[in-house]
């Protein structure tokens, strides 16, 4: 019997890693092990991995060394940066481009780079609908990914780019569940006009990285969306309703509003918003939903994502 591949997954203690490691560990019949890198291999985490049979390694996207020892040996690899940490596009490239390189010192043979668009393919720096940030960004954490593929392409190694979507898990996780108005009725408050968006449970991104990895070579070289739905506000909000059993409806509001909310990256989430709503035919058709369902049968439309997790959805009384 062949020894099962190494898939080495950077972020294993998050959202997307986690979700890949877990998905391996749910098919030990597949011919795949997880070795999941955490920076520290000793959080809570990383222990609650390794218990579930998980090799666990340690090392830092900051340290190319560290991450070359990782990926030694290892079939694949799944490469995904961390902008919410630091919200630095010099950090963002710099981590990408140690990924890269370790995967080729290492003769990694399929990666999965965990990517988004560079929106200023669909709109130059001067065009006065949505404000430039930093001197040089429209939505500095989808632009600096898309820039960060250049670094895989030039590495020689086979790589899917996979599109990710809206996080379902932003309406428990992020605060951005149904809130009581004045009104006293709850609302989901988004600034996407009547455009369809595109999400997906955090859950089902590893889940789908697992397919690609199955597939084998077949979508290496290739870029593969992934989501589970693209809805409008209204059609949020509806399913909110009929899954909590109290009415929510949609609250829409204008990105420069949303821009003006004043948490860090307010500005870069609103006008990743607005080009939700101004590209939605662009974004929605990069991300096919039957796609993402043959590489993860388990994938969660957001109902089915919401009646699993409507506990975690705070509702003021």
């Amino acid at each position: 019997m062949a020894e099962p591949k190494i898939i080495a997954v950077v972020g294993a203690t998050g959202s997307q890693g986690g979700g890949l490691v877990r998905a391996i560990q749910a098919n030990p019949g597949a011919g795949f092990r997880a070795r999941a890198i955490a920076r520290d291999p000793k959080s809570d985490k990383a222990q609650a991995l390794a218990v579930r049979g998980a090799e666990v390694v340690a090392a830092d996207v900051d340290d190319a060394a560290s991450l070359e020892r990782a990926f030694g040996g290892a079939h694949g690899a799944y490469c995904v940066t961390f902008y919410w940490a630091h919200m630095s596009p010099d950090k963002e490239r710099a981590e990408a481009g140690n990924l890269a390189g370790a995967a080729k010192a290492a003769g990694v043979g399929h990666v999965v780079w965990s990517t988004l668009e560079d929106t200023r393919n669909f709109m130059k720096l001067s065009d006065p609908r949505m404000p430039t940030l930093m001197g040089k960004y429209k939505v500095p954490h989808f632009d600096v990914k898309g820039e960060c593929d250049r670094f895989f392409a030039e590495s020689g190694v086979p790589t899917t780019n996979m599109l990710a979507s809206f996080y379902w898990d932003n309406f428990s996780n992020l605060g951005m569940g149904p809130k009581k108005g004045p009104d006293g009725r709850y609302a989901i408050t988004l600034p996407m006009g009547s455009s369809r968006m595109s999400g997906i449970a955090a859950e089902d991104i590893g889940r789908c990285a697992f397919g690609i990895f199955q597939a084998g070579s077949e979508y290496a070289g290739k870029t593969v969306g992934i989501a589970s739905d693209h809805l409008t506000g209204v059609e949020i909000a509806r399913t909110f309703t009929e899954v909590l059993g109290v009415e929510v409806v949609y609250n829409e509001i204008p990105p420069e509003v949303f821009r003006g909310f004043g948490f860090p990256g307010a500005d870069d989430i609103g006008n990743m918003f607005q080009f939700y709503r101004d590209f939605a035919d662009e974004f929605t058709a990069a991300r096919s939903v039957d796609l993402s369902r043959r590489l993860n049968p388990k994938l969660q439309s957001l109902r089915q994502w919401l009646e699993a997790n409507k506990s975690a959805i705070p509702l003021e009384a």
